[in-house]
C-alpha cells in the first residue's frame, strides 16, 4: 500500500464531458484526474455524508409527517 501524502492543493475545472482534478502532495507530483458529471454527484454525496454523519435519504422516506 502507498504511503499516505499531505494535500497540498486541489483544483477543479469544468469541461464539455465533465470535470477536471487535480490533486498534489506535498512533495508529490500532480496528478489529473477526468471525472463525469455523476462521478462529481457521488464525491458531493460522499463529503457531505462524511462531514455530517449522516446518510441522505431520498424521496418520501426523507419526511416525517407532514400533518
Amino acid at each position: 500500500m502507498a504511503k499516505l501524502q499531505p494535500l497540498e492543493t486541489f483544483s477543479l475545472q469544468e469541461t464539455e464531458d465533465g470535470y477536471r482534478l487535480l490533486v498534489s502532495a506535498v512533495g508529490g507530483d500532480n496528478i489529473y484526474v477526468s471525472i463525469t458529471s455523476e462521478q462529481m454527484d457521488e464525491i458531493i454525496d460522499s463529503l457531505d455524508t462524511a462531514l455530517t454523519g449522516e446518510e441522505e435519504t431520498s424521496g418520501e422516506d426523507a419526511f416525517d409527517d407532514a400533518d
